[in-house]
């Protein structure tokens, strides 16, 4: 029997090719199923499917033959679009039903239209139900062993990430930094979000990750200031985005996400307006919390007498080089706005 099917291509009855229980791929690009329907309306059937035969016996007592389908689904689909009424196919024997889903992972595996999702629940399946290590299986799709097991990580992903990736909202390198945060669930959607809405970059996307990761650090081993991390925390939930507040020796600053016009107005009329509406405000406030601080100092000058003292103001901190005081001395174009960037 199985020398009499052997690498022979028989002729058979479409309808009676079943799908394959086993098949990994579970979505089907329609537009693409139709450019092959096309494709085999004009060429055929270029690459035999690959099935089993089965014998079924009948009510009546007769047999009937059908054929279960172990590679080309897309080729059947397409076929049936086509409104072939016959597919040619070669027969395999022999074949238990684990061989049938290795086979037919494996063909799938080999084929560059299966997406990140569909390989990555394939992988699982040959790890789980035929106890392949990561190298064994990427030995069997020409894979290193470090490709298989990042291609696993991408099931650590929450669903609805898993279909953007299915539908090619993200690509695969976007999945980098998202995993990055798999610890922080919160801050992983809303870079999840910020991907998918502000068509974010691979690299951009990473460099939110870092910055990300970051922060955290910095909260962990600079002991952040416990006042100061309550106010970003209560911000972020107030305002709804990621706030970023830096505290230096004499202030600091905040940074705000935002995605949108609508956003600034949002965060504007969040934040109470200020009376009088004085931007010089908060310095005033800063200024006069400050206490005023005199200083004497002994100046050696002929044209003073030796014990005289003179009352000075705290000299602010010029940290310029002599050459930058020079130049800026000899300059006859100092205070033109042309010479001062932004």
């Amino acid at each position: 029997m199985s020398q009499l099917y052997s690498n022979s291509i028989f002729w058979v009855d479409i309808e009676k090719v079943k799908p394959n229980p086993f098949q990994p791929r579970r979505e089907f690009d329609e537009d693409r199923l139709r450019d092959l329907a096309d494709s085999i309306r004009q060429y055929g059937v270029l690459q035999p499917l690959v099935v089993s035969r089965e014998e079924i016996q009948k009510e009546d007592g007769g047999i009937a033959v059908e054929y279960e389908l172990i590679a080309g689904e897309r080729r059947l689909r397409a076929s049936k679009l086509a409104g072939l009424e016959q597919v040619p196919v070669i027969i395999r024997v022999g074949d238990d039903n684990m061989s049938k889903l290795e086979l037919s992972i494996i063909e799938n595996l080999q084929r560059e239209d299966l997406n990140a999702v569909e390989r990555a629940r394939a992988f699982m399946r040959l790890a789980e139900e035929f106890k392949f290590t990561h190298g064994q299986i990427g030995a069997k799709v020409g894979k290193s062993r470090e490709y298989v097991s990042n291609t696993l990580r991408l099931l650590a992903l929450p669903q609805e990430m898993l279909d953007a990736l299915s539908a090619k909202k993200i690509s695969e390198g976007h999945t980098r930094p998202i995993l990055m945060l798999a610890d922080r669930p919160e801050e992983q959607m809303v870079l999840f979000k910020e991907i998918v809405f502000k068509k974010m970059t691979v690299r951009d996307a990473e460099k939110a990750a870092r910055k990300i990761a970051f922060d955290r650090v910095r909260k962990k081993e600079y002991l952040m200031d416990p006042e100061i991390a309550e106010m970003e925390e209560k911000l972020q939930e107030s305002l709804g985005t990621r706030v970023h507040i830096e505290k230096k020796e004499n202030g600091g600053y905040i940074t705000i996400d935002f995605f949108t016009n609508d956003d600034l107005y949002t965060i504007l009329n969040s934040i109470k307006p200020n009376e009088g509406n004085n931007p010089n405000s908060m310095l005033n406030k800063f200024i006069a919390s400050q206490e005023p601080q005199t200083e004497t100092i002994i100046i050696e000058d002929d044209t003073l007498p030796k014990d005289a003292d003179v009352d000075n103001e705290a000299h602010l901190i010029d940290d310029r080089t002599k050459e930058e005081v020079k130049k800026a001395e000899e300059d006859i174009d100092l205070y033109n706005i042309k010479n001062f960037s932004i």
